[in-house]
């Protein structure tokens, strides 16, 4: 018996959220839950159908199936015939729906909703856009799931009691405040998975790239989605040189820079290049000056440390201190300037007031090891590989202690 052909996930990750912005733009978002219950049963058809038969059109099937799907969860309503009615009226071609621009932006516009609280906005965005489990979203922002879960129905609800949400088109600008802080949070889960086996997922890294196109499409005053859409691309040009094989991940001082991608560096840095002069500086415009300073150097050695400092200490000034992500990068930086001595120290300072901040025991075995203190280092290794749930970040940790060993 021949096994079905794979079909690719990445399809899956593209289609969802554009056919659930249809659904929703047609309906009315007071329909979410029914719409994404509609979305998700058209998906399971798919799964069992494409498997043998792909369809010629992915796309317009999968919206096809959704809207019937729709319309049989309507039909078993106790509000039938007022529902079927508004289905009646909106059924529209899908030409017109194209012409309106783009589902997965629409629905981007419609989870930042003003009546939703802005933990609210990124967390179902998060969830309808990006296609996160709940999981991956706690552990993202260090909460119970339940949690997470919680105010994911509570923005569905508030969202039904507002009513049909698409802003006007004139208005589109008062709904992207959010829509960076979502696809950065993308951003970083697509390259320091949360959870499970790969190091990276390459389809969520993909549709943040397209949504920051799309951002910065619709706000091309905005320097900070110009510094994010960078950000992005520079990002995103590591990945060459960043997983090697067997998904085994290769730090920053180890990558082997001409395979990074060069097309991607050169758009990172030609954006910013237009950006950058007279811009205040922003959370993400920062971040990007930063990948653009290591983009732009041929190797570790080499790379402005002092610049990426400084950087480092704007970001923070402008962040308010608030990050203490930011502070653990920064004090990685300030190793490579004042020694892993002085980094240690501002590094006990940070865990005091964050003791349960993530990777703090991978950086703290990293100084360790460059003071030469192997002991310790090793006890700090063993420390992040139990902390991490990444199977691939703690191969790297486990390569790093076994390396302590040789020495």
């Amino acid at each position: 018996m021949s096994t079905p052909p794979r079909i690719d996930e990445g399809l899956w990750r593209e289609l969802a959220p554009q056919t659930l912005g249809r659904l929703l733009r047609t309906y009315g978002s007071d329909q979410f839950d029914v719409c994404e219950d509609a979305v998700q049963d058209a998906l399971l058809d798919a799964h069992r159908q494409w498997a043998t038969r792909p369809p010629d059109d992915p796309r317009a099937w999968l919206t096809a199936t959704a809207r019937r799907r729709y319309v049989d969860r309507v039909r078993s309503d106790v509000r039938r015939r007022d529902r079927e009615d508004r289905v009646a009226r909106l059924e529209a071609p899908l030409a017109g729906e194209a012409a309106q621009g783009d589902d997965a932006l629409l629905l981007l516009q419609l989870c930042c909703h003003p009546d939703l609280p802005r933990s609210a906005q990124v967390a179902l965005t998060l969830r309808a856009v990006a296609g996160l489990t709940t999981a991956q979203i706690a552990n993202t922002y260090q909460l119970p799931e339940t949690t997470i879960a919680q105010r994911i129905t509570r923005a569905k609800r508030r969202l039904a009691d507002a009513g049909s949400g698409f802003p006007r088109r004139e208005h589109t600008a008062e709904r992207l405040g959010p829509v960076p802080d979502v696809l950065y949070v993308m951003l970083t889960e697509a390259h320091h998975t949360t959870s499970g086996a790969p190091a990276r997922d390459a389809d969520l890294a993909a549709e943040a790239i397209h949504l920051a196109r799309l951002l910065r499409r619709a706000s091309p005053a905005s320097t900070e989605v110009a510094g994010l859409l960078a950000l992005v691309l520079l990002t995103e040009a590591r990945h060459p040189a960043r997983v090697g094989p067997l998904d085994r991940l290769v730090p920053l001082d180890e990558q082997d820079r001409t395979r990074w991608d060069r097309a991607l560096v050169d758009e990172g840095l030609a954006l910013l290049d237009a950006v950058v002069p007279g811009a205040s500086p922003g959370p993400y415009l920062l971040q990007a000056c930063i990948a653009g300073v290591h983009a732009q150097a041929p190797d570790t050695a080499s790379t402005d440390w002092a610049e990426i400092d400084v950087l480092y200490a704007l970001l923070e000034h402008v962040t308010g201190r608030r990050n203490p992500t930011i502070a653990l990068n920064r004090i990685v930086a300030q190793a490579m300037t004042t020694g892993p001595e002085v980094a240690s120290a501002s590094l006990d300072e940070l865990t005091a007031l964050h003791p349960r901040l993530p990777r703090v025991d991978a950086v703290r075995a990293h100084l360790l090891d460059r003071s030469g203190r192997t002991a310790e280092a090793a006890s700090a290794y063993r420390r992040a590989i139990a902390a991490t749930v990444n199977v691939a970040e703690q191969r790297h940790l486990r390569e790093r202690l076994r390396r302590l060993g040789d020495g």
